[in-house]
């Protein structure tokens, strides 16, 4: 029944000139699922460092302590200024050679290729929730502020209790917006040989000659899944709405 439903499907798609024969090849098929889950390994891991990177960095950069403001700053910029794929390369074949080199060879070394990758992404993403959360921090009235410290707060509680919970409702929607990037910024894995859906896609298109059809399954792929992210995020903005505030 499967094999008739491929067979079909492959024939139906063939009328409209488009070239799906790679689906009764199960190695090719295995290797693009395989290529879909990592991709999707790949969202789930690095979204949650990206929020918790960020945290971490609007927290220094609002801390008004320049040993910890000052290299967050430079980090941001940094990050935010070069592209990711330079970040990744640069970290696969420099900073990866170098840890190789202290361990005595890459045979000793834990760390691969989809380990730097989820770091890179993640932590480049979380740059630019670091800036949207920061300017929701500054954006959080000075008499609330006032208010939490002349209840005893401390500089600690008050950024966690007061501010970064108001901050989040004002930048939720660019966060939302940059996950939806992380989602895309996925597919440079294909450059340091990642398998995921890109590089699946890349390695069958390479023998059979079908990039249009693989680019429309990418397509649809991407478009799905970051209209789930931004559909929860929808969702999250409406349940986390303060009346009267920031808006």
């Amino acid at each position: 029944m499967r094999d008739a439903v491929i067979q079909g499907f492959i024939a139906l798609a063939s009328q409209v000139g488009l070239n799906f024969d790679f689906l009764t090849s199960p190695f090719e098929v295995r290797m693009w699922l395989d290529g879909m889950a990592t991709t999707l390994v790949l969202v789930a891991l690095t979204i949650p460092l990206s929020l918790a990177g960020g945290v971490a960095l609007a927290a220094a950069l609002t801390s008004g302590r320049p040993w910890l403001s000052g290299p967050a700053r430079a980090y941001v910029e940094l990050t935010r200024n070069t592209p990711t794929l330079v970040q990744l390369m640069f970290t696969v074949l420099v900073v990866n050679m170098l840890i190789s080199k202290a361990l005595g060879g890459a045979q000793n070394n834990p760390f691969g290729a989809f380990f730097w990758l989820v770091s890179v992404v993640g932590l480049h993403v979380a740059a630019f929730h670091a800036e949207a959360l920061r300017g929701g921090i500054e954006a959080v009235p000075a008499a609330t502020v006032e208010a939490a410290r002349g209840l005893g707060f401390s500089r600690l509680e008050v950024l966690r209790v007061v501010e970064l919970p108001l901050a989040l409702r004002t930048a939720l929607p660019a966060i939302v917006n940059n996950l939806v990037n992380l989602v895309k910024l996925t597919t440079i894995g294909y450059a340091v040989a990642v398998n995921e859906i890109t590089y699946a896609s890349l390695m069958i298109w390479t023998q059979r000659d079908n990039v249009v059809e693989l680019m429309i399954v990418l397509l649809l792929f991407f478009s799905l899944i970051n209209l789930a992210v931004a559909r929860l995020g929808a969702w999250i903005e409406r349940r986390l709405a303060v009346p009267g505030f920031g808006q």
